[in-house]
């Protein structure tokens, strides 16, 4: 089976430092890979060049086949990669479902104006509504994001990537700044979407609970060098990461 994503020998390095060094990876479709590693293993700066951030030193990167090493961000998200960041990115002035469903809209290539036809509205607006029941923020469709707790925002974010078709989904610590209460919530939604069976998920996750729990395979960076790959039993029982990130030398910035 061919690889949605694959790099080779993904490199990059600003002022003589190399933050990612020398990575290839293949990832088969709807997998769900978790990608692991102490502070400044690279974790970040790898999602960042993945999703056209920042451009490579060296290497490149295919998506279904195509190398799209030089593309835009933009462009990558209209071939179905999609990225979410640690911090939030909503518009906090609109409704829960106003947010998903311009995604929608934006995906579909409409723009509303007062000319439209109502009922294509009223089809946008069902899908919206569709998404924000996956991610368990139907309960909240209208109310206005910005009095949405933290981690429903992460939430309401996760349905804006799933309303533009994502494919590939890069998901940067979602978990990032939201309590401990709010933790399982997005553990189930993330769960939700993996048992789907029609996304690609790669996530940056300092949660071990959660990476055992989700990941089909597990990466291991460090130093901006690939470590380990393998299933999550495979990563907890290899003496390499058990010295270098689960023996103490981790923390949790990225």
């Amino acid at each position: 089976m061919e690889p949605i994503l694959e790099t080779r020998e993904l490199t990059i390095a600003f002022d003589g430092h190399v933050a990612v060094n020398s990575i290839s990876l293949k990832v088969p479709p709807r997998h769900f890979l978790s990608i692991i590693g102490p502070n400044g293993a690279g974790k970040t700066t790898l999602f960042n060049l993945l999703s056209g951030e920042l451009q490579p030193t060296h290497g490149s990167i295919l998506f279904k086949g195509a190398d799209i090493t030089r593309l835009s961000p933009p462009l990558r998200t209209r071939k179905g990669m999609g990225r979410s960041f640690q911090i939030t990115n909503v518009f906090p002035n609109l409704t829960v479902l106003e947010n998903v469903r311009l995604a929608v809209q934006s995906c579909a290539g409409v723009r509303f104006n007062f000319f439209s036809s109502l009922s294509r509205f009223k089809q946008f607006e069902e899908e919206a509504y569709h998404l924000l029941q996956t991610v368990l923020l139907d309960g909240k469709h209208n109310s206005l994001a910005q009095h949405l707790a933290h981690g429903e925002k992460r939430k309401l974010e996760i349905a804006m990537l799933l309303a533009l078709k994502s494919e590939l989904l890069l998901l940067d610590e979602p978990t990032a700044g939201i309590s401990i209460e709010e933790v399982p919530t997005i553990l189930d939604v993330l769960r939700r979407i993996k048992e789907q069976g029609d996304k690609t998920i790669l996530l940056i996750e300092h949660k071990m609970d959660m990476v055992l729990d989700l990941s089909d395979s597990i990466t291991v960076l460090f130093n901006g060098k690939f470590l380990a790959n393998g299933s999550p039993q495979d990563i907890m029982n290899n003496e390499l990461v058990q010295s270098a990130y689960l023996g103490g030398h981790y923390d949790d910035a990225s």
